[in-house]
């Protein structure tokens, strides 16, 4: 997220005031845990723990009236009171133990003795990530993720649509900034329509609360570390949605904000302590810089800017640095993943968070859970080049300025930049189809490239149909590059039915999927709603994508390609079962001749290949001559 993203969520706020009408609908009492009974103790985060974690320490914030006049006392077996901590506000106290490996499960007698006494009893789990493998099956280039926005995916439960005491107790799908009234459930039904696409992997935006009063839909402003919102369900309807997601092939990508919280968050409203937060007199807009951290040259004042300012004017920034701090925010993404078994995280707005506290929180979540896929957002210039972006992610040069990316992948913004220079630009020696190439001869900088996500837009970027001037030819071509390329290719819900739309505002590249929700007048869901040029690229998906699945060279096998000469780019999936696909891009207007005797290096020993896509044969290697705008997926046959 850059400075244009920001822009155009502030004017999202402004925009979201304007919306006319409203859908009634009924009203739900919020179950969240911010909203629970008042009473001495409000609540406790994490709400629970369990036995078994590789790290046996155990930080619980307490929060309460005037909690912190308390003495904290407690016998359990297998676990120690390590000592209480008070913080700057009457309302809060730290509690830190420590779980010894012969702890059981069970309701851990907490005794707070203060202004008056008060027992709570914290449950403790037994884990059991180690033992189902089910349970954080990891991402990989095997996977094929599908980004969707849950508000505007589909409504299968119309009953949370207006949660009462929300600050936004309305639907209004006729304003692109207010709730529509998509949830989990809606995903959940629609299992069979992504399982046909190809899909292995669902990466929604996130689920967590976003109890903001304007534009709450996006979820990247939370107000509960803890609880999934409400108008998409519960937190047991999350965990459900994993557990048959996971028995229907598919995994979780779990979308997380580590550098920003809402301002309704309650740990905002009543701050801990001012050290928990980076205070300025007044908003200081942040001059959105990743450079700033690994300039040699970069002031001290620039990286301030960069690193310690809120994002928005409603989007506080938590001082990561301080330990209490990224305690309570490692502690609860290891949370997410214990309770639900997601595969996956991706984490927005990357670099924007303290560079220390990325490596610790990075490593932190490995140690528990190495299996985990994690990816973040690096939304890197294209005048940055390759190498910044590689600095995000595990890389193959020494820290600098301290820093030393544990991160296993990032979204791929250099590819994403070289797709569309390939396809609306003339091809020249590093410009047009040649701008993929030279990306990809920069992949020596990373230490694994293939754990990066390549993707042709997302909810913050205009539609990739727009961008090529609705050319059905171009769309086809992108999305065979987007599956057939090294990395795990990632597609934004709507793209393979032509949505289309600019990102200004954003909001009109989030639109409804059509027939997601009651009363649409047309269903895309089904082959019967789409239109013929829809139905044309929806079906090139679906069998790239299912070809892929069964394909291991095509999704984790090496990768070989052809300087792009007269405008055709060539290159070759292979491993070392004798498996090859051969993948030729033509940007050009006109027809192109190629002659095979080139690719010697790889064709030796093949005489013929299949066409993935139209199964058509081709019985002879030796000239090969592509259409005008055309990606083919050749397999070779010998």
């Amino acid at each position: 997220m850059k400075f244009l993203r920001l822009l155009l969520l502030l004017a999202s706020g402004l925009l979201a005031s304007t919306s006319a009408v409203a859908v009634a609908a009924p009203e739900v009492a919020s179950t969240t845990a911010s909203k629970k009974k008042a009473g001495p103790i409000t609540r406790i985060d994490p709400t629970f723990w369990w036995v078994g974690m590789k790290n046996p320490k155990l930080q619980l914030l307490v929060y309460g009236p005037k909690i912190s006049s308390s003495k904290v006392s407690l016998k359990y077996d297998g676990v120690t009171l390590d000592g209480i901590q008070k913080l700057e506000s009457p309302n809060y106290l730290l509690v830190n133990l420590t779980i010894n490996a012969n702890a059981k499960p069970g309701k851990l007698p907490l005794e707070f003795d203060g202004e008056r006494k008060i027992k709570y009893e914290y449950e403790l789990r037994q884990r059991t990530t180690p033992y189902d493998k089910t349970k954080v099956q990891g991402v990989t280039s095997a996977d094929f993720v599908y980004l969707l926005m849950p508000d505007r995916f589909a409504n299968g439960d119309p009953k949370n649509d207006v949660i009462k005491g929300t600050m936004v107790n309305r639907v209004s799908r006729d304003s692109m900034y207010a709730r529509h009234g998509g949830d989990i459930k809606g995903i959940e039904d629609h299992f069979g329509y992504l399982k046909e696409l190809g899909v292995t992997a669902i990466w929604p935006t996130p689920i967590v609360e976003n109890d903001m009063p304007k534009a709450s839909y996006h979820g990247y402003a939370l107000t509960d570390y803890y609880a999934v919102d409400p108008r998409y369900g519960t937190n047991e309807d999350y965990v459900s949605f994993v557990r048959n997601a996971h028995r229907n092939g598919l995994k979780v990508i779990h979308d997380v904000v580590l550098n920003h919280m809402g301002s309704k968050n309650y740990l905002y409203l009543d701050q801990p302590a001012k050290d928990w937060f980076h205070q300025w007199p007044t908003f200081t807009k942040g001059n959105y810089r990743d450079g700033t951290v690994n300039d040699p040259y970069a002031s001290a004042e620039d990286r301030k800017l960069f690193n310690t300012t809120w994002f928005d004017t409603t989007m506080p920034d938590p001082a990561q640095e301080n330990p209490l701090v990224a305690t309570y925010l490692i502690q609860n993404f290891l949370w997410w993943v214990e309770y639900t078994g997601l595969d996956g995280y991706r984490i927005d707005t990357y670099p924007y968070s303290e560079p220390g506290f990325l490596m610790k929180w990075g490593k932190a979540i490995q140690d528990e859970y190495p299996q985990l896929g994690m990816f973040g957002e690096t939304w890197v210039q294209a005048a940055e080049g390759v190498a910044q972006q590689a600095y995000w992610s595990r890389n193959a040069f020494p820290a600098v300025n301290g820093f030393k990316s544990n991160l296993n992948g990032v979204t791929d913004f250099m590819l994403y930049y070289a797709i569309q220079d390939a396809l609306n630009k003339e091809p020249g020696w590093s410009e047009g189809i040649s701008k993929i190439y030279y990306t990809l001869q920069s992949d020596w900088l990373y230490e694994n490239p293939n754990r990066n996500v390549v993707f042709l837009d997302n909810h913050d970027l205009s539609r990739i149909f727009s961008v090529l001037g609705e050319d059905v030819s171009k769309q086809k071509m992108a999305l065979t590059w987007l599956l057939t390329c090294r990395g795990i290719p990632q597609l934004y819900y709507g793209t393979e039915i032509l949505m289309k739309n600019f990102s200004n505002p954003d909001g009109l590249v989030r639109a409804d999927f059509p027939g997601g929700f009651p009363g649409d007048n047309v269903n895309k869901f089904t082959a019967a709603g789409r239109t013929a040029p829809e139905q044309e690229v929806f079906t090139l998906v679906s069998k790239l994508a299912n070809y892929r699945k069964a394909h291991p060279a095509l999704h984790s096998g090496k990768l070989m390609h052809y300087i792009p000469e007269d405008g055709v780019y060539t290159y070759f999936r292979y491993n070392d079962k004798g498996e090859t696909i051969m993948v030729m891009m033509n940007a050009n207007k006109q027809d192109k001749t190629v002659a095979g005797g080139r690719f010697a290096e790889r064709l030796t020993g093949f005489t013929s290949a299949t066409n993935v896509v139209s199964g058509a044969t081709i019985p002879d290697l030796k000239t090969l001559r592509i259409p005008a705008q055309t990606a083919w997926v050749l397999e070779l046959k010998r």
